[in-house]
């Protein structure tokens, strides 16, 4: 398989997996069906984080076992399981249980591991430009999942039937991925075993006393405005008489269009300050939803900001805990980067949960908005610590 054949196909695989993800957003919908409200979302969510930071601790020995590729592979076929439980369940019991932990610790390996392989085929140079392509994909299958439930409720279909299509596209990628082990190892920039990808409490503490903690902090305060906005978005539209499907689809035209556009762009002389100036963009756009009530055009425009902020800052923040890693730790930093991911994307819908039923949905926002300016500001902050030299290079 040649070198463009190796990318191609990875997209691909990442594609196809990326739906999970996007339907954890229609959990409120198909619990709704069992009679369960935000709070069982939650809790199913809360599992699944549970099993994600075992998943993504571990990674590294379990890839270290099976090698990168096969891990991946091994993590969509528990995707694809969890997600045929979920479409299987009729009521919140033991098969969401075991579906959320099987999702979670299949989703936290793909997560952790697949910008690890990444690394190992593209050099440091071209790091903001790869993740922004890797990250096309990985969003197109975001969102346009819950398109794709939409359609087939208007259809007259059922939210389950989109968890059984989207876990057959999971068993073709755990395929694509067992197809890929031997390209991967032959097209890899450095050549020889794979270094240890292990991740330890040693390591751990070197990587919090390293340039990567801010982007490791900023990514967890991301992912929790990325699920509280996202997770409940079908609970936020229908409370506004408002169509979910438009949200998810204007976001993700949008983030992709971003994400094209950044792969011709490394970051800039000072990645942080776009980070930041993209993000104040992110925080903006939730406060406009606050105010802008049943307004279709409002709408629209609140899931443009959302995708240009969040969206096109989130590449580079990858980008920039590889390169603010130390040169031997990068595995074990992204794989950290990736935990704290998951404790935001995960954990942050039980407290969203919680608000929701027991307090109210602009209290939430309200939240939201707070978390998301705060994480800009931790990105100036650190423009205004590093100054007006150049950027550290790998």
């Amino acid at each position: 398989m040649s070198r463009i054949s190796t990318f191609c196909v990875y997209l691909l695989a990442v594609f196809l997996q990326a739906g999970a993800y996007g339907l954890t957003f229609m959990l409120p919908r198909l619990y709704s069906g069992f009679g369960a409200n935000e709070k069982a979302v939650g809790v199913s969510l809360f599992i699944a984080t549970v099993s994600t930071l075992l998943a993504v601790y571990y990674a590294g020995h379990l890839s270290d076992w099976f090698g990168r590729v096969a891990t991946l592979g091994m993590a969509c076929l528990s995707i694809g399981a969890a997600l045929g439980l979920f479409g299987l369940a009729v009521t919140v019991g033991s098969l969401t249980v075991i579906a959320s932990i099987l999702l979670g610790a299949g989703w936290g390996l793909t997560y952790a591991l697949a910008p690890v392989v990444l690394t190992r085929l593209v050099s440091a140079q071209e790091r903001v430009r790869y993740f922004a392509l890797h990250s096309v994909v990985l969003m197109a299958g975001f969102g346009l999942s819950p398109v794709m439930a939409a359609k087939i409720e208007k259809a007259g279909g059922s939210v389950s039937d989109a968890f059984f299509i989207t876990a057959i596209g999971c068993l073709v990628s755990a395929l694509l991925f067992f197809v890929l082990i031997r390209p991967v190892r032959s097209h890899a920039i450095n050549a020889g075993p794979e270094a240890s990808s292990r991740l330890s409490l040693n390591g751990v503490g070197t990587i919090l006393r390293s340039r990567a903690l801010v982007p490791v902090v900023m990514v967890f305060l991301g992912a929790s405005v990325f699920a509280g906005l996202n997770n409940f978005q079908t609970v936020f539209a229908d409370e506004r008489g408002l169509d979910y499907a438009d949200f998810f689809l204007v976001y993700t035209i949008t983030v992709v269009i971003c994400r094209i556009a950044l792969a011709q762009f490394k970051g800039g002389r000072h990645p942080y300050l776009t980070i930041a100036l993209l993000q104040y963009v992110m925080a903006g756009s939730v406060l406009l939803f606050i105010f802008s009530g049943t307004s279709q055009s409002a709408y629209v425009v609140v899931a443009i900001l959302f995708g240009i902020g969040y969206g096109a800052s989130y590449p580079i923040l990858v980008a920039m805990a590889a390169n603010d890693a130390n040169h031997d730790l990068v595995p074990q930093t992204l794989q950290l980067f990736a935990l704290t991911y998951f404790i935001g994307i995960f954990g942050f819908p039980l407290v969203a949960g919680w608000m929701i039923v027991d307090v109210g949905v602009t209290p939430l926002l309200g939240l939201i908005v707070v978390i998301a300016a705060f994480e800009a500001t931790m990105a100036l902050l650190r423009v205004q610590k590093d100054g007006l030299a150049a950027p550290k290079r790998t």
